[in-house]
């Protein structure tokens, strides 16, 4: 199997299983109180540390989204919050019968019922406007001759950045973006704020994210910058192809046949709305392709 077909999968195959069992039972769950079963409320897993999708302050797109969902089911939109990073979701509160749904996963996520994608998007080099870095994609051979390039670790695009042979001059450079802790064993997340910010000051040449991570910040940034979709044609030296585009959904129990066609007619009839949502955030898509 292709773990990069899944954005999630790449990553947490990246953090040792074992490692994740040592933790002690505080630092696993970190959740708020249990919110018990009500029909008439949408239970929805979120972590309070996962900008710009998820804040403790509902400020975060996806919290925007699922209370929108919420509202057209005519569910309250109650909110059961982790302070640990939103892999962990399906595992540490869906599985738990703690919430009923997770926002934002890859359509087709093999550990839930996946409803039809709200949107696709893809990953994108992020340059400043006045650089004039008119970038192709992966095989454009610029790439080779920027010093400084800001990824995310466990990515496609560190996949990527490996395979063009440009990951070992920038090592340093990257572990200087999360302050030098290794990324071994453990979730290790470059903040995608900071990404965009290196490159608005300069300090770096070019960030590759997930756009749907960086457009809030993109936007925002004093300094003009530009957002390129990545064509999704990557492939390793082996043939082996490493996607660039992900169909976005939301994920509920396998056994929930009944919320997953709920969630699917509400998806339907607030497609305008969550547009807007995605729209307003800065967010490139593309048509979903599942």
């Amino acid at each position: 199997m292709n773990i990069f077909a899944n954005r999630r999968s790449a990553i947490l195959t990246a953090v040792s299983f074992l490692a994740i069992l040592a933790m002690p039972a505080s630092s696993r769950a970190q959740s708020q109180a249990q919110v018990a079963p009500d029909p008439g409320k949408l239970r929805i897993c979120a972590s309070t540390v996962e900008s710009p999708y998820s804040l403790g302050d509902e400020s975060g797109f996806e919290n925007k989204i699922a209370k929108i969902l919420a509202k057209e089911m005519g569910k309250e939109a109650v909110f059961v919050w982790s302070k640990r990073p939103a892999i962990y979701l399906v595992r540490d509160l869906l599985d738990k019968n703690e919430c009923d749904v997770v926002m934002g996963l890859d359509t087709g996520d093999e550990r839930v019922l996946t409803t039809k994608p709200y949107y696709r998007s893809g990953y994108v080099f992020v340059t400043r406007q006045d650089r004039n870095l008119d970038l192709k994609g992966w095989d454009d051979p610029a790439l080779r001759q920027l010093p400084k390039i800001a990824v995310g670790f466990s990515t496609p695009a560190e996949v990527m950045l490996k395979t063009i042979g440009r990951y070992d001059d920038d090592a340093v450079y990257l572990y200087s973006l999360v302050d030098f802790r290794s990324p071994r064993n453990q979730f290790v997340r470059v903040d995608p704020g900071r990404m965009v910010n290196e490159v608005a000051n300069g300090n770096a040449d070019l960030a590759i994210a997930f756009a749907p991570e960086v457009g809030r910040y993109v936007k925002a940034s004093s300094v003009p910058l530009r957002m390129t979709m990545i064509p999704d044609d990557a492939t390793q030296a082996n043939g082996e192809k490493v996607p660039q585009h992900f169909d976005q959904s939301i994920g509920v129990r396998k056994n929930d046949q009944a919320l997953l066609a709920a969630l699917d007619q509400a998806l339907d009839k607030s497609r305008d709305s969550i547009e807007q949502v995605l729209d307003e955030e800065g967010i490139p898509t593309l048509p979903p392709q599942t």
